[in-house]
């Protein structure tokens, strides 16, 4: 949690809207899951706007709340900035809408687990609140179609909002992107997406007395009601930078599959953790994808974009390249030297002092139903198109109000959970 900070690191809605301010005015910020990396976005936000502080905080874990705020102090210009007494600090399932019944916040910070995102978004723009939330920012189509309608709404009340896709504040990104637009390397007909690398978290023993949905939340990313499945929590950075480079152009279908073979055992909830899915465009051109979570094995996580005129890439940690098929052409390679996460704080802070217009919100949702339309696939066995996936009566996340609420998955005998089968889920 500590590398995390230190790398800095519809019409049911009112229309009132509590989110006003001026340049003068300090910005009273408020975050929602206090873990590594909403402490992270939570220290980005505040190194955003020096006029900015922590207000509030909101998690289902007391200490979590204590920890975050102590690694915030030290992770800021000014720890002054912090400043969150404890009538200010809510515990438990419902603290999200404590938050949003503060009138005096005006931004808030959604980072809990990927499946109550769509939930917390709709709350937060129902309360009028500016808004950073992480991505992915559903874990079904239903969530999906939640966001977009609040998204509209939020761009009627001229609410800001940014998600959690770094990568578009990249300057690597930006001018490689560029490039690929101008036509540097012609036509695009393939381009491949890889996240290929060992396990990325830490799996949580059940607690003695805990309930099955506490065991869940606690141990969220092996959930897919809960993470999305590790290809839509993991990879959906590379999709949404798929989607930016074909112009915000959707695919047509998809199909391909994917399983379990090292994640096993009741900690490993029932996400797979390897898929291989491939997705056609309306103009014939064709985006490959491999997803695997495996140790000791080849590990690449990033974009391969294959031209009529020559080769590009971007890697995790923002290095780019491209190699024209010109022998006499000038290539380029270069690595971002400005933290991207930073940089999308800093984006919706002068949006929001300067009244910009400024709703990635959108943006979010159908990059995040590109990996969600490849679950499906793999998940049935079946091809999806975009349309299906969209309006898919699939749902499978929910917002609980009481630890006793039943989980939608559930253990058998020995503690293992049923995982999806194509041809038969």
């Amino acid at each position: 949690m500590q590398g995390s900070a230190a790398v800095a690191a519809a019409s049911a809605f009112p229309s009132g809207i509590h989110a006003q301010t001026d340049g003068g005015d300090k910005l009273k910020v408020a975050l929602i899951g206090c873990g590594g990396r909403g402490t992270g976005a939570a220290a980005q936000a505040l190194n955003a706007d020096d006029r900015a502080e922590m207000w509030a905080m909101g998690d289902i874990d007391l200490e979590q709340i204590n920890i975050s705020r102590e690694v915030l102090k030290k992770n800021v210009s000014d720890p002054a900035q912090v400043n969150v007494e404890p009538e200010r600090q809510f515990v438990g399932l419902d603290a999200f809408q404590k938050v949003m019944d503060i009138a005096e916040v005006d931004v808030v910070i959604l980072t809990t687990p990927p499946g109550f995102r769509s939930f917390h978004f709709e709350a937060a723009v129902k309360a009028g609140k500016h808004i950073f939330m992480e991505k992915p920012v559903a874990t079904d189509a239903a969530g999906i179609r939640r966001v977009l309608a609040a998204a509209k709404v939020a761009k009627e009340k001229d609410l800001k909002v940014g998600v959690g896709f770094n990568r578009r504040h990249s300057p690597i990104h930006q001018t490689l992107v560029g490039k690929l637009h101008d036509g540097v390397i012609g036509d695009l007909p393939h381009i491949q997406i890889f996240n290929c690398r060992s396990d990325v978290n830490k799996r949580r023993e059940r607690r003695p007395g805990e309930s099955e949905l506490e065991f869940q939340v606690r141990n969220w990313y092996y959930f897919s009601w809960l993470s999305g499945d590790f290809m839509v929590e993991q990879s959906v950075h590379e999709f949404d930078v798929v989607r930016w480079i074909k112009k915000e152009v959707n695919p047509l279908s998809c199909q391909g599959q994917g399983g379990r073979l090292v994640r096993t055992g009741p900690t490993n909830g029932q996400i797979y953790d390897h898929y291989s899915v491939d997705y056609q465009y309306e103009d014939g051109s064709l985006v490959t994808t491999q997803h695997r979570h495996f140790p000791k094995c080849w590990n690449w996580f990033g974009e391969k974009i294959h031209g009529t005129e020559g080769y590009a890439e971007l890697a995790f940690k923002s290095t780019g390249l491209i190699r024209p098929s010109d022998p006499g052409a000038e290539g380029w390679r270069e690595k971002d030297k400005l933290n991207s996460y930073q940089l999308e704080h800093d984006v919706l802070f002068k949006a929001i002092r300067e009244g910009l217009p400024f709703n990635e919100a959108e943006r979010g949702a159908y990059s995040t139903l590109f990996p969600l339309m490849g679950r499906m696939a793999a998940y049935t066995g079946k091809e999806v198109t975009w349309e299906q996936a969209l309006n898919s009566e699939e749902e499978i996340a929910f917002n609980p109000t009481s630890w006793d609420d039943e989980a939608p998955f559930q253990p058998d005998a020995d503690g293992n959970y049923e995982t999806f089968l194509p041809g038969v889920s």
